[in-house]
């Protein structure tokens, strides 16, 4: 934040002073006498985070970057193609709106942690619903504090599981609820790691039945948090973002796939027909959302940079990246 309001964060800084006397006397002037100081101060700034508001007001200044948070708001111009046509893939552009934070893993992390919590007080002999009371027997058997120089240390939390393919074995087995049971929430996780790719995505929805999508590549200081961590503190709740990027591809309008033959006529077959089937079939899935592309009519966004405003008396401040 220091770096974006005061144009770097200052690594070094220098103040040097001086003070000068001076007495000239010549044969035909009277004695002169001058006496002077000077300062100069000196500043090394590393710019860091100010950077990108740098960037961002240079791209607009020379009209390369738009802002279409009202365009996306009007579902005709989605459903006439305007927004197509007037922001095409490769367009930077600026995107405000109501949206939301997304990630398989927290999905599965949530699910494993209801199941985990229910299986336990199943074993305390609880059943759902109950109000939880000290156990029979364990009254008055209060643990004791551990010293911190004693001989059993802490258990470390074990690292979060990052392939795709074990997410839903996090969630244990637990007593079924309403129907709800371990098979169900693995089910969930399945689908949520299909239809979004492990990781965090930023889903904005400016407009009904309309989604602007954009996955954070880790390892880039999105935020400064990790995914856990992230939805942890701000929430599963829609909020208004800001996204800053390029457009990356639109979701597709075809309903119909295109001739499967990827043979050539001397029965050699051609690679370039077999990569546009396969594409064909990959851009079909994700017309009917099963995998992660966009879905028509929205479009992916590339993220540069994603950010909120920060609310004050009055009004909002400037928004910080």
């Amino acid at each position: 934040m220091l770096a974006q309001l005061d144009g770097g964060v200052a690594e070094e800084s220098r103040l040097t002073q001086r003070t000068e006397k001076r007495t000239t006397v010549g044969p035909r002037v009277a004695a002169q006498h001058f006496q002077g100081s000077s300062g100069e101060e000196y500043t090394n700034k590393s710019l860091g985070d100010a950077l990108f508001p740098m960037l961002e007001d240079a791209l607009e200044s020379e009209g390369l970057l738009s802002d279409i948070s009202m365009e996306v708001s009007e579902v005709e111009k989605w459903n006439s193609g305007e927004i197509k046509q007037s922001v095409p893939p490769g367009s930077l552009v600026r995107v405000t709106a109501v949206g939301s934070f997304f990630d398989a893993r927290y999905v599965a992390s949530a699910f494993s942690a209801f199941a985990s919590v229910n299986a336990g007080l199943a074993g305390l002999g609880f059943s759902p619903g109950d109000t939880p009371s000290v156990p029979t027997g364990a009254r008055g058997k209060q643990a004791q504090p551990k010293n911190r120089t004693g001989n059993q240390p802490r258990t470390p939390k074990s690292a979060p599981t990052t392939t795709s393919a074990e997410l839903e074995d996090l969630i244990p087995e637990f007593p079924s609820i309403d129907g709800v049971d371990r098979t169900t929430l693995r089910s969930f996780v399945q689908i949520s790691r299909g239809v979004f790719t492990p990781g965090l995505h930023i889903n904005l929805t400016p407009a009904k039945d309309v989604l602007i999508s954009a996955r954070l590549q880790e390892g880039r200081q999105y935020l400064d948090s990790e995914a856990d961590i992230l939805l942890a503190r701000y929430g599963a709740e829609p909020q208004e973002l800001t996204i800053m990027g390029s457009i990356g591809s639109y979701g597709t309008e075809e309903k119909e796939l295109p001739d499967q033959n990827f043979m050539n006529d001397d029965g050699v077959m051609s690679r370039g027909l077999f990569a546009e089937v396969m594409n064909s079939q990959m851009r079909s899935l994700g017309r009917i959302g099963f995998i992660d592309l966009p879905q028509h009519p929205g479009f992916s966004l590339i993220p540069f940079a994603v950010y909120r405003s920060i609310p004050r008396r009055g009004g909002f401040t400037p928004v910080l990246r």
